[in-house]
């Protein structure tokens, strides 16, 4: 079984955040290949599931703030006894240019609260990818960055990164990550 989850703020107010880049993600590949909602809230979160390549999967995102994250996606880590191998995290990352992708696998959560959460229950050898939304260029700016919302043309770049995603996530869950990669990203 493999586990997609996205990482972001609960709530309408974040919903276009670039902290929420996560969710937008996940939200696409789920619109896109017709995710079936999983009845009952007793991860903390919305769960959804498919199959891709003949593999379960499992889509998560955590109704707990970002800072928090952790506790409700070990508990569908845990009850779904999935693997670290097998878990991807979608998220924002400040040190990557606007739309550039990157996918690593564990290391140091650099900053990212999500990420240290997850790290607190999980360990760090899960999947990450990592979505750039570029730096404020001031570190005292970083909050508002992450908290502020995408412009029209950032938000364009991000939909059609999305959409890559979502037509090219088998490539993903079959260990592809370099043709992946190529095809997700924009010129």
């Amino acid at each position: 079984m493999i586990a997609l989850i996205g990482l972001g703020n609960p709530g309408e107010k974040y919903s276009f955040n670039r902290h929420n880049i996560g969710f937008m993600a996940i939200d696409k590949i789920c619109e896109n290949l017709n995710a079936e909602p999983i009845n009952g809230n007793k991860f903390g979160g919305d769960s959804f599931k498919l199959q891709i390549n003949r593999k379960k999967i499992i889509i998560f995102k955590s109704h707990e703030f970002m800072n928090e994250c952790g506790q409700s996606i070990s508990k569908l880590i845990k009850f779904y006894k999935i693997e670290t191998k097998n878990i991807f995290i979608f998220h924002d990352d400040l040190d990557l240019k606007l739309g550039k992708i990157r996918i690593k696998e564990g290391g140091n959560p650099a900053g990212h609260n999500g990420l240290k959460s997850i790290d607190s229950f999980l360990g760090k050898n899960y999947n990450r990818i990592r979505m750039g939304i570029d730096h404020p260029g001031n570190k005292d700016l970083v909050i508002k960055h992450v908290l502020s919302n995408f412009k029209k043309n950032e938000l364009d770049i991000f939909n059609e990164i999305n959409e890559n995603i979502s037509n090219n996530i088998n490539l993903l869950i079959k260990g592809e990550y370099s043709t992946f990669m190529n095809k997700v990203k924009i010129n």
